[in-house]
């Protein structure tokens, strides 16, 4: 698609990084517009969101780095590119959570109501930072002739070229938003503090396993299930288990 969003002289803005950044900041935005619906400090969300970026990018970094070991042990410095692409949601999320956990917990806050709040945030920014994927041509699907594959042209993209594709980071993309608006319909449905981060979850889960099938680019497996996918699963049980407990205990 197109890599290179602006290039001026030795100046290059990466459209995966603006997409990035792009998805942070509309995270942060809605997570303040909930805060203060239910009059909690908006700056606290401001503060923790410097902690949460920072944790989510090298989380995700790390756990991308981790599944391709073997091309970043030859090529050490391209660990640190991370504005061309290669970040792994889940990673950045876990990270991002247990970060966010601690924080919460040295300001005496209630994690629960915070993982509630930015629970459609995640989704949101699932839902942006996907478009920057399929512009940078990483996550790329397997190949197909259906109506709605794609086919990269871009030499800078990290997509084989000239075949048609399934366009994964999309079918991701979309997931966020479908997630976001099942969210919001079950924030009304749900009383209990922390079931609307467990309904995150087991949707995360569900649909990050079922897309994983179409993935072309290079999965590290266990099995028939590729890590990915376990991790998925993983999600799903434990966000039907924060939603079971949670709302027992209310």
């Amino acid at each position: 698609m197109h890599p290179i969003l602006i290039r001026i002289g030795n100046i290059t803005i990466y459209t995966y990084g603006f997409f990035i950044a792009s998805a942070f900041l509309l995270g942060l935005v809605w997570a303040i517009h909930e805060a203060k619906k239910q009059d909690l400090d908006p700056q606290l969300v401001s503060d923790l969101g410097f902690y949460l970026i920072i944790s989510g990018i090298i989380g995700a970094r790390l756990l991308y780095v981790l599944y391709n070991l073997g091309y970043f042990l030859n090529h050490p410095l391209e660990v640190f590119m991370v504005w061309k692409g290669g970040l792994v949601f889940a990673g950045g999320a876990i990270l991002g959570v247990i970060t966010g956990i601690f924080y919460l917990k040295s300001k005496k806050q209630d994690p629960w109501i915070w993982l509630d709040i930015f629970a459609p945030a995640l989704a949101l920014g699932q839902f942006m930072g996907r478009i920057g994927c399929f512009m940078a041509g990483c996550c790329y699907g397997k190949v197909c002739n259906l109506p709605w594959a794609v086919t990269f042209k871009n030499p800078n993209s990290l997509a084989p070229l000239n075949v048609p594709l399934h366009p994964t980071q999309l079918y991701h993309s979309f997931a966020g938003l479908v997630t976001f608006f099942i969210l919001i319909f079950s924030k009304s449905k749900v009383k209990a503090k922390g079931s609307l981060f467990g309904i995150f979850l087991i949707c995360y889960g569900l649909f990050r396993s079922v897309i994983e099938y179409f993935r072309g680019d290079y999965r590290p497996s266990l099995g028939a299930l590729s890590y990915t996918q376990i991790m998925g699963i993983g999600a799903m049980l434990i966000g039907f288990v924060i939603v079971i407990l949670r709302e027992r205990k209310r």
